[in-house]
């Protein structure tokens, strides 16, 4: 059985929703981030990033997201969470989970733990200012030129889907009006009406 390891809020939600698109047979581990769980030893044998997901998996532990992804996608073909028979496709979608995770994650992370990049609290600041400039740049490129509709990639849906709705999910907070960007929103609409999405977001309000 995989084990996906998960903390609620966190971009452990997306590999969740694939898991259970998928209808793979998982468990999953709350990791509480707010009492340093992430830290402790027990955890960091999981996960020596000391960060959420990780997935356990017959031939060893995944992290990072879009790798999680693709292991899901690949390890469950009949469920057609990626375009498997077209190599370019694929990397298509690869190379916008990455910009998730390279760009877009890292800009709504200078405006909570800038402790990554600097020490003083002016530079927190600074940060924290600027991420709905940002933000708000890379949402009107996925709503321009990313966003194929009626998902991500276009008519099929993918565990690019997932990840962009948890991105989804953070716009408010950083400053950009989701309601601006009309098809990012009814993208977020629809995906909310998925029984997959209901079930992860379920958890989370339990966890």
């Amino acid at each position: 059985m995989l084990t996906l390891y998960h903390s609620p809020g966190s971009c452990a939600l997306a590999s969740h929703i694939a898991l259970e698109e998928a209808g793979a047979e998982y468990r999953v581990v709350k990791v509480d981030l707010g009492s340093g769980a992430q830290r402790q030893p027990d955890y960091l044998a999981i996960n020596p990033k000391g960060r959420v997901p990780a997935l356990a998996t017959e031939g060893g532990i995944l992290t990072e997201t879009p790798a999680i992804l693709a292991f899901i996608a690949q390890r469950f073909p009949e469920s057609r969470l990626a375009p498997l028979d077209d190599a370019f496709a694929f990397a298509e979608m690869q190379a916008f989970n990455a910009y998730l995770c390279s760009t877009v994650h890292v800009a709504h992370a200078h405006g909570r733990r800038g402790s990554r990049w600097a020490n003083e609290q002016s530079s927190f600041d600074d940060m924290k200012r600027k991420v709905p400039e940002t933000m708000g740049a890379a949402m009107a490129l996925v709503e321009d030129d990313m966003l194929r509709g009626p998902w991500i990639m276009g008519d099929q849906y993918t565990v690019a889907d997932p990840y962009f709705y948890v991105v989804s999910t953070w716009l408010k907070a950083d400053g950009v009006d989701i309601e601006t960007l009309p098809r990012i929103a009814d993208f977020k609409r629809r995906m909310e009406e998925r029984p997959s999405v209901k079930k992860a977001l379920r958890w989370m309000a339990e966890a």
